[in-house]
Formats: structure tokens, sequence, C-alpha cells
């Protein structure tokens, strides 16, 4: 990452967009730190699902959508926008944080995970093979794959518009969608990619994956781009502490990364709104904390030079 070109710098990078993250964000702002926020298309399906939420202290009575709108009226309020690039990595450096989105990096001095709960689980041996064979970002690894043969499994659009960029590099392109035909509707993919239906049951391989494992046969491939609306926390945070309930926090939400927190539903039950809310405030401000005791750090550094 020596040669990357960072678009920008900012004191506290957050991922994710739901109320654990906007939350961050606003109470990051009001400490007047500049605040990147990088969600998804759609923030918080899951709040604009609920039919009604009763319990959220002082706003009662109102549909998941309409609070929804509320939280990003609030953004709206306070000239805070989202940055629709999904991140895919985040990697520690001397000063802070590189985060990529395809092939684009932010640099950030601290870094709030607010990733909400993944619903869909790896399938057999992805993790283990991640990174020998297996790749969630098309752009970032799919020159290595030029002229090779790649299977690509689609959770989302963005898995069969990333199948149309690898039809550009790679020889052959297998697409395993895993998606509805009405959410697929609207993109036209290559000719020469091949179509393929069934469900993903594992990754085939020795000390390199070699295929996908569908429940009816099995798929043989140089490269497997698995693309998801969402990385899996320790995936994406390379070193990141988590067990069966979450990501490991302490109560300001710090991570065992120095610099890293972490709030909502990613850090384990209740998945609750207020709670998710609350550790999001939290978070920030344990954030702001932090980047003020490096500063004072660093001054008092300069004082004894």
């Amino acid at each position: 990452m020596e040669n990357m070109e960072v678009n920008e710098i900012f004191d506290i990078a957050i991922v994710g967009c739901g109320p654990a993250g906007l939350s961050a964000a606003i109470n990051g702002a009001n400490r007047k730190k500049k605040v990147a926020i990088f969600g998804t298309e759609f923030c918080s399906p899951k709040l604009h699902r609920a039919p009604s939420v009763e319990n959220y202290l002082g706003l009662p009575n109102l549909t998941g959508e309409e609070m929804r709108k509320r939280f990003l009226g609030h953004l709206d309020v306070m000239k805070l926008s989202i940055n629709k690039n999904k991140i895919t990595g985040v990697y520690p450096e001397e000063d802070g944080f590189a985060l990529q989105a395809k092939d684009k990096f932010y640099k950030a001095r601290t870094v709030v995970l607010a990733t909400g709960v993944s619903t869909v689980k790896p399938i057999d041996k992805e993790v283990e093979y991640l990174g020998r064979g297996v790749s969630y970002c098309a752009t970032c690894d799919g020159p290595l794959y030029k002229g090779k043969k790649v299977i690509v499994l689609a959770y989302n659009r963005e898995g069969l518009e990333e199948a149309n960029y690898l039809a550009e590099l790679a020889a052959e392109v297998v697409l395993v969608p895993v998606i509805s035909e009405k959410d697929a509707q609207g993109v036209t993919l290559e000719q020469k990619i091949k179509v393929v239906k069934g469900k993903p049951k594992g990754i085939i391989g020795e000390m390199w994956a070699t295929g996908v494992a569908l429940e009816d046969q099995n798929l043989s491939a140089d490269g497997i781009f698995i693309i998801r609306e969402s990385v899996l926390p320790d995936q994406l945070v390379p070193g990141l502490e988590i067990s069966n309930q979450g990501i490991k926090v302490d109560r300001s939400g710090a991570t065992n990364i120095p610099g890293v927190f972490a709030a909502g539903d990613c850090t384990g039950a209740p998945y609750q709104l207020s709670k998710a809310a609350g550790e999001g405030q939290v978070a920030a401000l344990a954030a702001v904390k932090y980047l003020d005791e490096l500063k004072n750090k660093a001054r008092e550094q300069l004082a004894t030079v």
C-alpha cells in the first residue's frame, strides 16, 4: 500500500450507516472531528422493515421507516453525507488506518465499526481459503486472474456487475447467481459469462482454492470471488477479536486493536435501537478521547526535543 492513492484523510471513519453508525457520526461531528460515513445504497433495511417501534425513548408510535427517515434527516441538518463505496478492508498503518473500497483508498486516524449483523454465513472452507484463491473484491484482485478462469458467487446486484468487470480480464467467467431474478433485473451480463444455477455449499481445494461445490455439482476455477452486502468483521479488519456473540469490545466500544471501536448489532445482543444508538455515541466519544490523547502525546514529545 506504499504507492496507494489516498482520496481523503479523516479523523473518524465509520463503517456502517444504521442507527449505531449514524449516532457515531453525529457525535463525532459534534466534537469537531472530520467524519466519514461509509454505507450501502439503502441505509438500514432492517429498520425500514420494522412495522412499528414502541420502545425508543421520546419517539413513540413510529414505523421503522418513519424513524429511519428521522435519523437520516438529522444527518442532513448537520450537513453530513454517506459515502456509498463499500469498504472491503481496514488495514493498520503507522499513523492510523487505510480503508480500501475497491480501487479507492481512504485514510483515517480512528475507525468505528457499525456493520450490523450479517444474515449470510460463510460457506464451508470460505474463510480458510480467503487470500488463497478466494476474494471478496473483484476490482482489487481481478487483475491477478487475467487470462484465467474465475467463478463469481453473486449474492447481490454488485456481484453481477463484478462478473461483468471480470469478463474484461478473465478468459472464462462462471457466474452463480445467489440472488432473486427480481433483484437482478436491469443488469445485462456480458455474453462470455456462463451462468450456472445452484446453491453454493463450500470451497474446494488443497493448498489453494480450486473450485466451488454446489448442491448437485462441482465447479473448477483458478479463482473464486464471493460478493455479498457485507464482509465478516474479522475479515474486514485482520486480527480483530470476535466471539460467538460478535466483535469483542470493552465498555467504551474499544476493540483489541488500538484506534478501532465497534458499536451496535455487530457487538452482539440485545439487538435493540436504543442500544445501537447509545453504543454509537459511546464509541464516537471514545474515538475522540483517543485522538485527543494522541495529540497531547505528540505535543509532549515535541516539548522534550
